[in-house]
């Protein structure tokens, strides 16, 4: 009895998982754009406190 469960539950959550995207997924395309710009606002911060506190 609990097979005919299995069989609908995989044939249902399959469709479910292609449909589905993962966060990470979704931004990892976008890393080359991202990170040096995240990059240069923080050396941009960092050299700002440097200054304010010289």
């Amino acid at each position: 009895m609990s097979s005919p469960e299995q069989t609908t539950n995989a044939a249902h959550s399959s469709p479910t998982h292609a449909q589905e995207q993962d966060a990470v997924e979704a931004i990892v395309p976008l890393m080359p754009l991202v990170l040096p710009a995240a990059g240069a606002v923080l050396m941009f911060l960092l050299a700002f406190i440097a200054i304010y506190m010289a």
